[in-house]
């Protein structure tokens, strides 16, 4: 058994999308399919339902998936105890990330990274998603960790890494500050606090402000989150910001409002379709796809 078709086996079952995955695998959608149906061939099981429109395991599938992810556990593990003891000079990978690294996880995917593989030192740029694009156009890194909101896209291909959802920041005080959830339409009124405009979460919160049939009030925009934050708790605004980089401030004097219906961004992992990408930058999404 080809050890490569297991891995293309977990990591469609992981995004549940075959073009997706094979971008992620760094192969041709027609190759893992047939990829897929040789090792099925070779067990002689179906993986996956064929009845829906949807990528959904068969009950061979679900029993298979844990034992594959061991084994491409493995292959990582010794693919890497074989690097660190090559006599290789060590390799530089750069990669670019948005700001809010640590909520997502993405700092402790780097360094873990970092500590397993000797032979390869990471160097990491933050910036807004349209910064962290022009910047992969112009080949300052090859991998970049990217917000959008799941757009296709036919320059660059994108791994899923992480999601998030929008949410509403007010003081305590405020009359929905006790609410678990509320509508955009209940904001309609409030005066708001963005990000700075021409951002990905300035046009996300003005797009979907639209949408409910009102323009926001915005009285302040601003690079800064924390700045945000200081200004929620003084009385200026509400602030329209994804959830989880709030939730990890650990701040008792702002309140964290859900949006319903929820609005959701994907963390993404980018890079350029038309570029091959080097040894480090395969083994580094190699490392994502390994780790649990």
């Amino acid at each position: 058994m080809d050890i490569s078709y297991l891995k293309e086996f977990v990591v469609l079952a992981e995004i549940g999308n075959y073009l997706r995955a094979a971008d992620a695998l760094f192969i041709s959608q027609s190759s893992l399919s047939k990829h897929i149906k040789a090792l099925e061939k070779e067990l002689g099981l179906s993986l996956f339902e064929r009845s829906t429109r949807k990528i959904q395991l068969s009950p061979y599938g679900e029993t298979l998936l844990p034992y594959a992810r061991k084994i491409v556990n493995l292959q990582y593990q010794y693919t890497v105890s074989l690097m660190n003891q090559s006599g290789k000079k060590p390799e530089f990978l750069s990669i670019g990330s948005v700001p809010s690294v640590t909520p997502y996880g993405i700092t402790d995917k780097i360094i873990q990274f970092q500590t397993e593989n000797k032979k390869l030192a990471v160097e990491l740029y933050e910036g807004e998603s349209d910064q962290l694009l022009r910047m992969l156009r112009q080949n300052r890194f090859e991998l970049a960790f990217v917000r959008d909101r799941n757009e296709v896209s036919s320059e660059f291909a994108k791994i899923p890494f992480a999601e998030d959802t929008l949410a509403a920041i007010m003081r305590p005080n405020h009359p929905l500050a006790s609410r678990k959830s509320v509508s955009l339409e209940e904001l309609k009124d409030e005066h708001f606090l963005f990000l700075p405009p021409n951002s990905l979460m300035y046009n996300l919160c003005m797009d979907e402000c639209h949408k409910c049939g009102f323009t926001p009030r915005v009285v302040y925009s601003g690079h800064r989150a924390e700045t945000i934050l200081d200004l929620v708790t003084k009385g200026m605004g509400t602030a329209l910001l994804m959830r989880k980089p709030i939730d990890c401030s650990h701040r008792d004097d702002v309140c964290i409002v859900d949006i319903e219906p929820k609005i959701t961004t994907h963390i993404q992992i980018y890079y350029k379709k038309d570029a091959p990408l080097s040894a480090a930058a395969k083994h580094f999404i190699a490392a994502l796809q390994s780790t649990e």
